[in-house]
C-alpha cells in the first residue's frame, strides 16, 4: 500500500457522489456501552436489517471487535464480510476512509479523528482506535491511501454532488475542537482540494442538540445533481425551525459548481425524539457519570437518509411524519426502492444510519 502525500485533486482524483455506483459499504458493528443501552442488543437488531437491506445490492465489509466476532456473525447476513478490527465506536461515515478515484483506481483519505472535538468538546477521552482505522481499512481493501492527517475531518461533515459541489456547516468544521490554527479558507482549500471539487457551500449550523456540532448529513443532502433535500420541522415554534430557515436562505441564493441553482426540496422532521428513562437506565456510565438523561432531545432527522445501489434507507422514528418524509425522498429517487426502518435505537446513539455508513465508490 503506497500512501501518497499529494493532493488527491492535482492528481486528477474526486469523490463520487453517494447516489453514484457503489462497490461496496463499510459499517461498524455497535457495541459500545455507553452508546447502546442493554448490551446494544436492539441497536444491533436494527444494524442487522440496515446490512440486509444494503446487502441486496452491493457487498457489505463490518468491522468488528474480535469479542464480538460470533454475536456479529449470527446476526449479519451469510454473505456479509466481517473484518476483525478494534474501534472505539460505531460510526463508520466519520473515521472509515473518504473515498476518491481517478476512475481507474480507489484511493483512500486518512483523515485526523478527534472524537469530535477532542479535549475541548469531543465525546469522549480515548479515541486512538477510531483514528487508526482508515489505513487499516486501505490495507485490508488493497487501497493506497491520502495522508490527510495533519486535518481534523470527518466524513459525516461533508456531501459532495460529485461535480464538484460541497456542502458543509460552519457550526462544525469551524468548530475550536477541531482545526483552530486553520482559517474558514483554509479549511475550504483542504476539502476542495481533497475531494477533488470547485466549490464550497457553507450553511451555519445542522440539527440543534448534534454532538458532533452539526454536521451536514444530518440536515441537507444531495440526491442528484442540482437537487438537495434539507429538514426543517413543520412546527414553526421548534428552534430548528429558524436555523433551517436560515439554510434555505443560503441555498436558494446558491448556485452549485457549474452555476446552477440548486432545487431545495423540504423534508419534514419529526416531532422531538426523547431520551426515555428505560434507555438511560440501559446505559453504562462514562467516567462514572450518566451519558444521557430521561426527557433530552436527540437530533432526529429524516436527511440521515443511505443511499445504496438499489435502495435508499430512511430512519423511522414511530412519527405522522415518517410516510412524509418517505415519499418526499421517493419521489427524488425514481429508480430506487425507499424503505423506512425505524431507527430510535440507533439514535440514541446519538447518530442514524448515514453516520454508520462509507460507501466504497465503484471504478
Amino acid at each position: 500500500m503506497t500512501v501518497f502525500k499529494t493532493l488527491p485533486k492535482n492528481d486528477g482524483f474526486r469523490m463520487p457522489a453517494e447516489f453514484e455506483p457503489h462497490a461496496g459499504t463499510i459499517l461498524i458493528w455497535p457495541f459500545r456501552g455507553d452508546s447502546w443501552p442493554y448490551g446494544g442488543d436492539r441497536a444491533q437488531a436494527v444494524f442487522a436489517k440496515l446490512v440486509s437491506l444494503i446487502s441486496e445490492s452491493e457487498q457489505t465489509l463490518v468491522c468488528v471487535p474480535e469479542r464480538e466476532y460470533e454475536k456479529a456473525r449470527a446476526a449479519l447476513p451469510p454473505g456479509t464480510e466481517l473484518f476483525i478490527v478494534e474501534t472505539d465506536d460505531s460510526w463508520a461515515r466519520d473515521y472509515a476512509p473518504t473515498f476518491v478515484t481517478d476512475g481507474k483506481t480507489l484511493r483512500g483519505i486518512n483523515w485526523k479523528f478527534n472524537a469530535w472535538g477532542g479535549t475541548y468538546d469531543g465525546l469522549y477521552d480515548s479515541w486512538e482506535n477510531d483514528d487508526a482505522l482508515a489505513p487499516k481499512l486501505c490495507a485490508h481493501l488493497h487501497c493506497d491511501e491520502y495522508d490527510a492527517h495533519h486535518i481534523v475531518m470527518e466524513g459525516g461533515a461533508f456531501h459532495t454532488d460529485g461535480q464538484g459541489t460541497v456542502i458543509t456547516t460552519e457550526s462544525c468544521l469551524l468548530s475550536p475542537g477541531r482545526n483552530p490554527k486553520l482559517s474558514k479558507d483554509a479549511i475550504e482549500e483542504a476539502l476542495l482540494s481533497y475531494l477533488g471539487a470547485e466549490k464550497v457551500i457553507w450553511l451555519p449550523s445542522g440539527i440543534i442538540d448534534d454532538e458532533t456540532n452539526g454536521h451536514v448529513d444530518n440536515i441537507c443532502a444531495f440526491t442528484s445533481p442540482g437537487n438537495v433535500v434539507l429538514a426543517r420541522p413543520l412546527d414553526i415554534d421548534d428552534p430548528q425551525y429558524a436555523s433551517s430557515s436560515r439554510a434555505y436562505d443560503i441555498l436558494l441564493r446558491e448556485t452549485d459548481a457549474k452555476g446552477q441553482p440548486l432545487n431545495i426540496h423540504i423534508l419534514p422532521m419529526p416531532k422531538p425524539v426523547l431520551v426515555t428513562k428505560y434507555q438511560c437506565d440501559g446505559l453504562d456510565l462514562l467516567k462514572g457519570e450518566p451519558v444521557r438523561t430521561p426527557g433530552e432531545r436527540l437530533a432526529a432527522s429524516y436527511a440521515n437518509f443511505y443511499i445504496s445501489n438499489s435502495t435508499v434507507i430512511v430512519p423511522g422514528f414511530d412519527d405522522p411524519a415518517d410516510e412524509a418524509a418517505r415519499l418526499v425522498i421517493a419521489e427524488l429517487f425514481p429508480d430506487r426502492k425507499v424503505v423506512t426502518l425505524q431507527s430510535r435505537e440507533v439514535l440514541i446513539g446519538g447518530g442514524n444510519f448515514h453516520c454508520l455508513t462509507q460507501q466504497i465508490p465503484r471504478l
